[in-house]
């Protein structure tokens, strides 16, 4: 019960931010800008069992990530230490939103790779991501502001 009452105030907590506008032009989500994003809701899925929300660190995904358009990598900004990268492999606009895409290996030495799929509507800045790796599957809800 009080794992559930946690999520209901993840949740409220996430509308919250959600509804406060945001005064940032629509050309900084078009890939001429760097971005800063952050994931505000993760739905982890299983093949076995439904999806469930997790928090982020559960799941090893980082706080605060950058988006570097001329680098074309997607960098994890809270770990000093490792700096974990991924390669963006494809970027295009369509349809009022920039679309990326792109595959990690994840931990070597470990079959953990995953292939990813991020939404960034170029109005509000919010994102979406799957990714999906062998029998799992991820979907992140968040939003990105110009860095």
């Amino acid at each position: 019960m009080q794992k559930l009452n946690v999520y209901f105030w993840i949740n409220v907590a996430v509308l919250g931010l959600c509804a406060l506008p945001l005064p940032v032009q629509a050309a900084s989500f078009d890939g001429s800008q760097n971005l800063l994003c952050a994931p505000q809701l993760v739905l982890e899925c299983a093949q076995e069992s439904k999806c469930e929300p997790v928090m982020a660190a559960n799941i090893n995904l980082p706080s605060f990530f950058q988006i570097d358009f001329s680098a074309m990598a997607l960098t994890a900004v809270t770990e000093p230490e490792s700096k974990r990268k991924s390669k963006i492999k494809s970027m295009e606009s369509l349809d009022g939103k920039l679309f990326l895409q792109g595959a990690d290996d994840g931990i070597e030495g470990v079959r953990d790779g995953l292939a990813w799929s991020m939404a960034i509507s170029q109005e509000s800045g919010r994102l979406v991501v799957s990714a999906s790796g062998e029998n799992e599957a991820f979907v992140i809800f968040g939003a990105c502001t110009p860095r």
